[in-house]
């Protein structure tokens, strides 16, 4: 035998409250939605009829009455007294797309601030006016109804606790905040606070008349002045709009939302998910007839139409920037100047926007600031270091010996660089090995590098301990003593002799396996040209020698900023106290 749920409407109320509806304020949008679905219904049938809606408030009663279709005797027991019933809504035409929502369901969230809720409505196709009182607890009671006109009246009575809801100034507040967009007179408490329509409406205004009006929608809506304004418009999912580009730096991290109007009714003033994630530079505000809102109507559904839409909203906005690059590149300037990680972001993936990079924003170089394009213009190949501490380290070095090198330490630069070959194929893009640097320094000549043995064997000697293999080359400038060449591979096997010291045994057994031969340490190069390092390398004393050696050591990991290990603190600390000791000869007075 089969069997009716009963539905315990006070869990219901309670389900919408704590989880669905994000704020009680939202019994002002789902009723004016409700009047605004029933003109809309009204005037589809005749549309000289009156459509107006009127909202009159004060001492904890809201009225809000409308001139739309209005329902039967039968239409009220179907639709206001069953939750659900949308085959029966939908005889009416309330599922069709022009409705923002369905009557009857909206009118739930009245239960949000009051205990009961009096319906007088009369259809707009004759019969009597028709009273429906709902209850909190779940029961309902209908009879005669008051009212001359076709449309609907629905009154609320402030449940104890929810009398600020009813506050005049509230519902005015909240019915201004949800309706100044719609296309119907709106009033409350006898003012109007509709009918201006979207701001980027083409209405006769002039040109600039109408920029100075969205420019000032934003600063009185948004709170800031645009640094520039984009028209949007995406015929299919019925959305036309504007997408207000910042004037300040926003981080990619943080997605802001935008305000989304669905059919002239506030649907979110923070919508997410609307433009694509490297549009974050931009805030949208938006109509669309199309797009699903949830069940909440708080945000829109994100379905295959929603995702169409951002793909054209981002093709828009992408078109923008390449029109600023054509017709106005001192502005794209600016704008590359506050937002170039968006547009970097969305050129890991788009070619047009890599070329707009590639020509249009400078990146930092050891030979002066110049775009990608300059650069390899100029020396037929992009050499990037990988990181800014790697570029700090080499780039004066490498200025010193004709290498150009890009610092692809920023967000997104390295990546762009190798990007460059998808518009250049046969573009040499290298990263700047420590090794490279090795191979541009000039060897010694026979005679000096044969004298000079015996102190480069001494100093190996004396720095085997740190796994550094010591060399003595000439190089650029001259006033650079020592340098510390740590390459790729080198780095690794560092990294994994760092890590099986503080592992246990079998796990440093599994490391040892991907240990490679020792020329893959480190190298301190002593610069021949520098004078210091000549006479370091004529010194007799063994012991002074040994200290100055470890000496420059330090000095180079501190140039090149590398990690210092307890081993290089201890050298670091030795060194320099035994200098001092040389430095300071003979006994303390006693």
């Amino acid at each position: 035998m089969s069997r009716t749920f009963q539905v315990d409407l006070r869990g219901v109320v309670d389900l919408l409250s704590r989880h669905l509806y994000s704020s009680p304020r939202v019994y002002v949008r789902e009723l004016l939605q409700n009047a605004v679905d029933a003109v809309t219904a009204r005037r589809a049938q005749d549309p000289a009829c009156p459509a107006a809606i009127t909202v009159v408030v004060g001492d904890g009663v809201l009225d809000i009455a409308d001139s739309g279709i209005g329902l039967t005797e039968t239409q009220v027991h179907e639709l206001l007294a069953t939750i659900g019933r949308s085959s029966k809504r939908d005889e009416l035409g309330f599922q069709r797309h022009e409705f923002l929502g369905q009557f009857g369901i909206g009118l739930l969230s009245a239960f949000l601030v009051a205990d009961e809720v009096r319906v007088v409505t009369r259809a707009a196709g004759g019969g009597p006016a028709v009273g429906w009182t709902g209850r909190s607890d779940g029961t309902y009671a209908i009879g005669p109804g008051e009212r001359d006109t076709p449309g609907t009246t629905v009154t609320l009575t402030a449940r104890p606790g929810a009398e600020p809801w009813f506050v005049p100034e509230t519902v005015a507040d909240l019915a201004a905040l949800y309706g100044s967009m719609l296309p119907f007179e709106v009033t409350v408490d006898g003012r109007a606070i509709s009918g201006g329509g979207p701001p980027w409406a083409r209405d006769g205004r002039t040109p600039g008349q109408r920029q100075a009006d969205l420019v000032g929608y934003a600063q009185d809506t948004l709170g800031f002045t645009p640094f520039d304004v984009v028209e949007l418009d995406v015929p299919a999912a019925g959305l036309t709009g504007v997408a207000y580009v910042l004037p300040f730096p926003a981080s990619p991290a943080e997605h802001g939302g935008h305000r989304v109007y669905l059919k002239r009714m506030l649907l979110a003033e923070s919508a997410p998910g609307l433009l694509p994630d490297w549009a974050f530079f931009a805030r949208c505000v938006v109509d669309a007839g199309e797009l699903r809102p949830t069940a909440s109507r708080e945000a829109l559904y994100d379905d295959g139409e929603l995702e169409a839409t951002r793909e054209a909203l981002g093709d828009q906005l992408r078109g923008w920037l390449v029109g600023l690059a054509r017709t106005a590149p001192e502005r794209l300037n600016r704008f590359l100047g506050i937002h170039h990680l968006g547009v970097k972001a969305l050129a890991l993936h788009d070619d047009e926007m890599l070329r707009l990079v590639d020509q249009w924003w400078p990146v930092e170089t050891n030979v002066g600031r110049m775009t990608m394009a300059e650069f390899r213009g100029r020396y037929g190949v992009l050499r990037y270091c990988a990181t800014t501490d790697e570029y700090q380290q080499l780039a004066g070095v490498a200025a010193a010996q004709d290498i150009a090198v890009i610092n692809g330490g920023y967000t997104y630069d390295s990546e762009l660089a190798e990007r460059m070959r998808s518009l250049e194929p046969d573009l040499a893009v290298t990263r700047l090995d420590p090794s490279d640097l090795t191979t541009a320094f000039s060897e010694l000549d026979s005679a000096t590098a044969l004298a000079t043995r015996p102190f480069v064997t001494a100093a190996q000697r004396d720095l085997d301990r740190l796994g550094c293999e010591v060399v003595l080359r000439e190089f650029e400038p001259a006033n650079l003593p020592v340098l510390y060449l740590l390459d790729r591979a080198a780095a690794f096997a560092g990294e994994l002799r760092a890590t099986k010291e503080q592992v246990d045994e079998l796990w440093a057994g599994v490391l040892s396996a991907f240990e490679k031969p020792a020329d893959d340490r480190p190298q301190l190069v002593l610069n021949h040209r520098n004078p210091l390092v000549r006479r370091i390398s004529r010194l007799d004393d063994d012991t002074l020698r040994g200290l100055a050696v470890e000496s420059l050591y330090g000095q180079a990991l501190l140039f090149g900023r590398h990690p210092i290990r307890p081993a290089d603190a201890a050298l670091l600390n030795r060194s320099f106290l035994g200098l001092l000791e040389q430095a300071v000869p003979g006994e303390e007075p006693r």
